[in-house]
């Protein structure tokens, strides 16, 4: 009677495997062993525009300290080159408008700066960054070892899906034939 009753549990424990597998409940959630995570990383470029000034030659302008030197030998070339022209007052009128002339254009000329206007340059330059970007998993479940990449690095555990479905039945090869106990 025992047995009988055992029988029945078999039967029943089979046939409701056999209706799990038929509803399409063959799978469930199980926890596998980390074994390591091994960081991925991605060279990104993020350009930079990189900006600088440096000192250009500029328009001439006057200076702030006045000096006398240029409008003094611009005023003596003036007269002398002024003293070569014309006779009697002629000569002394093209002195005094040569010397006058010379030393207005010796004044400005002396006192003329060149000032160094700042140039300002651009360019682009790569910036290259190492960037984490996941980690390859590799993890053991029920004795084989498997890898896959994660976005985080994951704990000791990870679940894992497992699915369960039936073998496809190998049938014997035709040549090979069972013995009778021999």
């Amino acid at each position: 009677m025992r047995r009988v009753q055992f029988g029945y549990a078999i039967a029943a424990l089979l046939l409701t495997t056999n209706l799990t597998y038929a509803d399409g409940n063959s799978s469930f959630t199980a926890r596998a062993e980390v074994m390591s995570a091994i960081p991925i990383f991605q060279q990104i470029n993020q350009p930079r525009q990189e900006c600088w000034s440096d000192a250009q030659e500029g328009a001439n302008s006057v200076s702030s300290e006045h000096s006398y030197t240029g409008a003094i030998l611009g005023g003596l070339a003036g007269g002398l080159l002024g003293n070569t022209v014309g006779g009697g007052n002629g000569k002394i009128a093209a002195t005094a408008v040569g010397a006058a002339t010379g030393a207005m254009a010796g004044n400005y000329l002396g006192n003329q700066s060149t000032q160094q206007q700042p140039q300002q340059h651009c360019e682009t330059r790569d910036h290259y960054q190492q960037v984490l970007t996941g980690y390859t998993v590799t993890f053991r479940y029920n004795g084989k070892t498997m890898s896959t990449i994660m976005q985080q690095k994951p704990g000791h555990f990870i679940a894992v899906n497992v699915n369960v479905v039936p073998a496809p039945v190998q049938s014997a090869p035709s040549n090979i034939y069972p013995q009778n106990g021999n």
